[in-house]
């Protein structure tokens, strides 16, 4: 299976993270791999389908990442997936950043952060799927992406977390 998955739960409402996570001019910031560089190009906040591109750098390489919205659930989902292209034509790529937001109860048994402005604690799971990239042996696997992208998820969702708490 090509995808990595971490989870984090944060103090905050499924609301406060999704504003977060659907502002391309926050991931910069958020970006726990620093590969990201740069403003984006495109609309904020994000919605369902929207294009954006990011500034991106490996190593002395700087290029621009282009990205759709392809999941999208107000408040509870957001995934994009980024494309290489050049003149319109995508050389590599296909790989989704996937966030998912997730309630969590209380011990009660009543629901936490309900998203309505409340407060509570919120399970925010963080995936990179590389199963739909084209090359991924190549570009993805070789290059130990899938070692290192654990860590630097995990560090993304610590920022996350900073974002929403201070």
């Amino acid at each position: 299976m090509r995808t990595i998955s971490v989870s984090r739960d944060i103090v905050a409402t499924p609301r406060e993270l999704f504003d977060v996570l659907r502002d391309p001019a926050r991931h910069a910031e958020l970006d726990g791999s620093g590969m990201l560089r740069g403003r984006p190009q495109g609309p904020s906040p994000l919605g369902p389908g929207d294009r954006f591109s990011m500034g991106m750098a490996q190593g002395r390489i700087a290029y621009r990442s282009v990205n759709v919205v392809v999941e999208y659930e107000k408040d509870r989902l957001i995934a994009w997936e980024t494309w290489g292209e050049l003149r319109g034509r995508r050389l590599v790529g296909g790989q989704r950043w996937r966030y998912e937001l997730t309630p969590v109860s209380g011990t009660d048994g009543t629901a936490g952060a309900d998203g309505d402005g409340g407060t509570g604690t919120t399970r925010v799971t963080h995936t990179f799927d590389w199963s739909r990239a084209r090359l991924p042996r190549l570009v993805v696997e070789l290059p130990g992406y899938p070692r290192r992208m654990g860590p630097a998820m995990t560090t993304t969702l610590e920022r996350l977390a900073s974002a929403v708490q201070g």
